[in-house]
C-alpha cells in the first residue's frame, strides 16, 4: 500500500450488518448475506466510506468453497459467491474517488466457526494449510481487487503459507496478526511472527487487528522495527468474543486518544475490527482529519 499514503480503513462488517437487524449466528457469518441480501453488505461499505473510511474489506473473511457446500451449494455457487464479496465492494468503492477494496482473506480457524481464529494450531500440515488458503486467494484475485487484507492470523506457520502463496499471485497485501499481549494468539513472539514478511514484497504492510487496543501500540513498533514497513492497526471494541453463545463481552476501550502514538510508531493504515461501527470510524477520520 506504499502508493496509497495514510489510509482510513472501515471496521467491522458484522456489527454494522447486526445493526441493519440481521442475523449472524449461522457458520457462515457475514458470508451468509452474500447468498441472501448481498446489497445489505453493499449499504455497509457505503456506510463506512460516507463516515470517511478509503478501505473497505469485504464480506469474504469466513468465505469459504466448503463451507458455502457444507450450507448446501454447488461448488459454483460457491466460487460464485467468493468472487461476488468482491464485485460487491468494487461497484460501491467506484460510488466515489480514492477509494480501495481490500479482499478479507480470515485464516483457516475463521472457517471452523469456533473461535479457532483467537487460537491458531489448527494441526494442518503446511501443505494442507496451502491447499487450503490458494483457491480462495485466486477466487478473490479474480475480481480484481486492490490489495488482500489477510487479516486476524493468529499463528506464524499459517502466516508462512500465506506470505509465500501472496508472492505467487503478486497482488499486494497487509498482513495482520491477532494477538495477545507481546505474542501471537498462539502464543509466539511478535519479532518471530513479523519477520515472516519481513522479506515478502507482495505484503505491503504488516501489523495487528481484532486484539485490544492496549495490545496495538507495542506490536506495531515490533512490526515496523522487524520488516521495514508501514504497520497496519485495526483492534477491535477490546470486548471479548464468546465462540460457543456467539455474544461480545466486557466494555469497550477503543479510545482515539491511543492513535496519535501509533502513528508515530509507523502505523500508516489504521482502522477498526469487530465492534467498531460506521460511527467509531467517522469518530477517527474527524479525528485525523
Amino acid at each position: 500500500m506504499s502508493q496509497t499514503g495514510d489510509m482510513i480503513i472501515d471496521g467491522g462488517l458484522s456489527n454494522a450488518l447486526e445493526e441493519r437487524g440481521h442475523d449472524l449466528t449461522s457458520e457462515l457469518w457475514t458470508a451468509e448475506l452474500l447468498r441472501d441480501a448481498p446489497h445489505e453488505i453493499a449499504a455497509v461499505h457505503r456506510a463506512y466510506f460516507d463516515a470517511g473510511a478509503q478501505v473497505a474489506t469485504t464480506a469474504s473473511y469466513q468465505a469459504s468453497v466448503p463451507g458455502f457446500v457444507r450450507a448446501g451449494m454447488s461448488e459454483a455457487e460457491a466460487e460464485a459467491l467468493i468472487r461476488l464479496s468482491v464485485a460487491v465492494a468494487r461497484d460501491v468503492r467506484d460510488e466515489g474517488a480514492d477509494r480501495l477494496v481490500a479482499a478479507s482473506v480470515g485464516p483457516y480457524g475463521a472457517v471452523l466457526a469456533d473461535g479457532s481464529e483467537y487460537s491458531g494450531r489448527y494441526g494442518l500440515t503446511a501443505t494442507e494449510l496451502y491447499d487450503f488458503h490458494r483457491p480462495r486467494l485466486e477466487l478473490l484475485a479474480t475480481e480484481q481487487p486492490d490489495l488482500f487484507a489477510v487479516e486476524t492470523i493468529p499463528d506464524l506457520d499459517e502466516a508462512t503459507v500465506l506470505a509465500g502463496l501472496l508472492e505467487e499471485i503478486g497482488i499486494p497485501a497487509w498482513l495482520s496478526f491477532t494477538i495477545e499481549g507481546d505474542t501471537t494468539r498462539a502464543g509466539q513472539p511478535l519479532a518471530d511472527a513479523f519477520a515472516v514478511v519481513a522479506e515478502t514484497e507482495a505484503v505491503v504492510a504488516a501489523g495487528v487487528n481484532c486484539c485490544d487496543p492496549v495490545d496495538v501500540l507495542g506490536a506495531v513498533r515490533t512490526a515496523h522495527e522487524v520488516t521495514g514497513k508501514p504497520a497496519v492497526a485495526y483492534p477491535n471494541s477490546g470486548q471479548t468474543w464468546d465462540s460457543a453463545s456467539h455474544t461480545w463481552h466486557g466494555q469497550a476501550s477503543y479510545d482515539l486518544t491511543l492513535v496519535p502514538a501509533w502513528l508515530e510508531a509507523g502505523v500508516e493504515h489504521v482502522g477498526g475490527c469487530c465492534r467498531i461501527g460506521p460511527a467509531d470510524i467517522r469518530a477517527l477520520a474527524t479525528s485525523l482529519a
